[in-house]
């Protein structure tokens, strides 16, 4: 809804025409902090959400770990150490096909990468994750973790749409391209994604769509450069960011 305003030439007439201007801008960032404050506390929800998830798995490891020491007691007290030896072989096994934990070379990147990757995983969404950060960015911390958690949030979305969990998919990819810091986050899909003359639009209201309205402000923040595209089945997001400003 568009708004027009008429001065009227009357004594007072220009600080009754300020009055209503400064009325407006006053509703317009009213509107905007409200979509703002939406927006962080789904972020809150999320973090909480994968935080609860991330202490469930270290309890089941702790408990796991009390397991293993008992029943390698007990082989120790019959001396049975040959099924000591294969329990380890098994356990080392096990753990190698557990350690699933993506290690960027980036603390915080880290952080949301396994956290986001162990919330897509419980729910069951198949998940192929490479990820290599130099220690030296051009980008702040903040605004990379803003990228790659709308990302990934963005994808887990569309895959959970896709009824049989079989065919629900992730692929996160992080490196060096061509002096930038590239970023390509793809996903399984069900159905058509809309568009307009903007590009893609969220098909979940205000709040989603502001998430990829800050990807774009924080590419366009660094000069850099953001691609999006759907074809058979699979959305993918590209965002190249510069290392060096």
């Amino acid at each position: 809804m568009g708004w027009v305003l008429y001065a009227v030439f009357v004594p007072g007439g220009i600080l009754v025409l300020a009055g209503l201007v400064l009325l407006l801008r006053r509703y317009h960032f009213r509107v905007v902090d409200k979509k703002i404050l939406a927006f962080q506390n789904d972020l809150i929800t999320k973090h909480c959400t994968e935080v609860e998830l991330i202490y469930r798995q270290m309890r089941g490891w702790r408990h796991d770990y009390h397991s293993h020491i008992q029943s390698m007691k007990a082989f120790m007290s019959f001396q049975k150490y040959g099924e000591i030896e294969d329990y380890l072989n098994k356990l080392d096994l096990d753990l190698t096909t557990v350690d699933t934990v993506v290690k960027t070379g980036n603390v915080m990147m880290d952080a949301i990468l396994n956290s986001k990757i162990s919330l897509a995983k419980s729910r069951h969404i198949a998940v192929n994750a490479k990820a290599i950060v130099p220690k030296n960015l051009a980008v702040s911390e903040i605004d990379l973790c803003v990228v790659i958690g709308n990302l990934l949030d963005n994808a887990m979305e569309a895959c959970l749409k896709i009824e049989d969990e079989a065919k629900r998919s992730m692929r996160v990819y992080v490196g060096i391209f061509k002096g930038h810091l590239y970023i390509s986050v793809s996903n399984s899909m069900g159905g058509e994604i809309q568009k307009n003359e903007k590009g893609y639009v969220s098909s979940k209201g205000a709040n989603h769509g502001f998430g990829l309205m800050r990807i774009d402000k924080i590419a366009e923040k660094y000069g850099g450069y953001v691609n999006r595209k759907s074809e058979q089945g699979v959305f993918a997001s590209e965002v190249m960011l510069p290392l060096k400003l």
